[in-house]
């Protein structure tokens, strides 16, 4: 008969809890990221997240996710003590564990399971993934050790493995378009202005009604001061998918084209993170996964508006206040000077 391990929990969910959240780090550590100073908000959240308690039992969310306890109940199962202590005790353990005991017991043997036993996150979730293969390497050590017992050391070649196996498994959201999706179609100034005013009308269609930003209702979701925090991020990720599906099907100047392509780039990629960040209860690790990315592709959304604004400078295309294409240019202009001040000195 296999069994799991009654005090499991001890020393394995620590070293599980620090590989949960590296696992966002080195899933994105292809991606360009900027200086620790400037996502210092979203690395801020990303702590919050991992240490997030909400009913204060002891048991971090993500940890309540991982054994399918509610996180705003103290006693999901009314077993007369907190769940954290209920884990400790080995009376609630991950479903990850006995879905890999079963599938690694040999035939006529019977893995010791309580059919009460919480669900694993959801399937096909990232957290659930990460999961089972961090505890079927677990399992998997702890039989090849013949005592039972696993070294600090042994627990920390688990987790690195687990990482590398997570970077390798988890391939990011390919760019929503090339350049040779985009209708490129003149050049010179009667083209800039005809685009401008074309652009106008997209940002118009899909005006933004949100008042904070995504990274303010992902804290208001962390921190449950709002109710409707979830609607607004769902309501930011499709403003950004109207804009970017909007923007691609216009007919774009040839000096524009690959700053053109760089912006709906980074707001169909800002819809799919600001999407995640819903996710944060039931897959912890993606929404870290999408904090990872965010700054640098803001980043990269104003860059290339910046960049678009140089060639409507050094064309010398203005407009003026109630002209179509004014708003477009107004927003380039704004972010540029926006960076102007975040560079000087």
């Amino acid at each position: 008969m296999a069994i799991i391990p009654a005090h499991w929990r001890t020393g394995v969910a620590a070293v599980f809890a620090l590989a949960l959240i590296a696992g966002a780090y080195v899933v994105a550590r292809g991606i360009e990221s900027p200086e620790p100073a400037q996502a210092s908000t979203e690395t801020a959240l990303l702590k919050q997240i991992a240490a997030r308690d909400s009913d204060g039992d002891g048991l971090p969310d993500w940890e309540e996710a991982l054994y399918g306890t509610n996180p705003q109940v103290v006693d999901t199962f009314h077993l007369g003590m907190t769940d954290s202590q209920a884990v400790a005790k080995g009376l609630i353990v991950p479903k990850a564990v006995t879905a890999t005991l079963a599938s690694t017991t040999p035939k006529g043997n019977v893995v010791s399971t309580d059919p009460a036993l919480p669900p694993a996150p959801a399937e096909g979730t990232l957290t659930a993934g990460f999961a089972e293969n961090f505890f079927s390497l677990y399992l998997a050590a702890l039989r090849a050790s013949g005592d039972g017992n696993l070294s600090d050391t042994d627990l920390q070649n688990i987790a690195t493995q687990a990482l590398a196996d997570l970077a390798q498994s988890v391939v990011l959201t390919p760019d929503y378009k090339s350049l040779r999706n985009l209708h490129t179609e003149g050049s010179g100034p009667d083209a800039l202005r005809r685009f401008a005013a074309a652009a106008d009308a997209v940002f118009i269609a899909n005006k933004n009604t949100a008042t904070k930003s995504e990274i303010y209702y992902l804290q208001a979701l962390v921190e449950q001061k709002g109710d409707d925090a979830a609607a607004k991020l769902l309501a930011i990720s499709k403003l950004y998918r109207t804009t970017a599906a909007g923007l691609a099907v216009l007919p774009v100047p040839a000096e524009l084209a690959p700053d053109y392509l760089q912006l709906i780039n980074a707001m169909a990629r800002l819809s799919n993170l600001t999407e995640d960040f819903t996710r944060v209860d039931t897959d912890p690790l993606t929404t870290m996964l999408a904090l990872q990315q965010y700054p640098q592709t803001v980043l990269n959304m104003g860059k290339a508006l910046i960049q678009i604004g140089n060639v409507y400078k050094t064309e010398e295309v203005t407009f003026s206040a109630d002209e179509p294409g004014a708003m477009f240019a107004n927003v380039m202009s704004a972010i540029a000077a926006e960076q102007g001040k975040k560079q000087t000195p």
